[in-house]
């Protein structure tokens, strides 16, 4: 296994990838093949980690844990409920959430994100994984007062800052269940693990590639657990990933 950061350091932008606890500068690219160099000077400590890929879209899927969808009051879905993140969306690791004014209250959702790593259409879900990079942790940010005014998602889900991703892609993970936490000012508000996903990974790639093709770099969020809750300005919102890595980013107001 190996996680693979897009970082600056001096101005300059650039792979690392980080092996058995060090962290390499690396040349190509995640989807064409990248080849590890030397070591990063000070590690991450020294250097500005950046939101690893730049997805052309963000497939969502809704309602995709049974206790999410009964804090919701909703029934459960008989087939996934998809929306989309504009790649406008997309923020890295310690970037701002910024809340628009006049929305009302916006929530964190903590949720696993699949990363594309080949180019997929029409695949089978006996070979989902075929076409997966790795994992990534996401924050499927969300104006709450205004997802309940409409029937569809687009607005509610896709303001600007919206798509925290993070902090890089573990690459070489198994299908195995994953632990999935949200964490507000240090408090866990959201737990649960990806074996309570309704509509698996392979489903969902299977589903989602017979309606669009999935470029390299874009994102299948899987979906939020229980336990959803509020922002404001001035918080510190953390997704953690079971194998991935900790995505975190402070809360502003626009």
């Amino acid at each position: 296994m190996e996680r693979i950061y897009r970082v600056r350091q001096n101005g300059d932008a650039f792979y690392a990838v980080e092996r058995d606890g060090e962290l390499r500068r690396a040349s190509g690219d995640p989807f064409t093949g990248l080849s590890a160099g030397g070591a990063v000077s000070g590690g991450l400590a020294a250097i500005t980690v950046l939101a690893p890929v730049r997805p052309s879209k963000i497939v969502c899927v809704g309602l995709n844990y049974k206790d999410h969808a009964e804090e919701q009051g909703k029934a459960l879905p008989a087939e996934p409920l998809l929306f989309i993140k504009p790649s406008t969306t997309v923020i890295g690791p310690g970037e701002l959430i910024r809340c628009p004014p006049g929305v009302g209250r916006v929530d964190h959702e903590a949720e696993l994100g699949v990363v594309i790593g080949r180019r997929a259409h029409r695949v089978a879900a006996a070979n989902a994984w075929d076409h997966v990079l790795g994992l990534i942790c996401v924050n499927d940010v969300t104006a709450r007062d205004l997802q309940k005014k409409e029937a569809q998602y687009t607005r509610c889900k896709g303001f600007d800052t919206f798509a925290p991703i993070g902090p890089c892609v573990a690459t070489g993970l198994g299908r195995e269940p994953r632990v999935v936490e949200g964490w507000v000012n240090g408090q866990r508000r959201q737990s649960s693990s990806t074996a309570h996903l309704i509509f698996s990974i392979e489903h969902l790639m299977e589903y989602i590639t017979f309606v669009m093709t999935l470029e390299p770099g874009d994102i299948i969020s899987t979906g939020t657990p229980a336990g959803i809750g509020s922002l404001a300005a001035g918080d510190s919102v953390t997704i953690t990933v079971e194998g991935v890595g900790e995505l975190t980013n402070p809360v502003q107001d626009e």
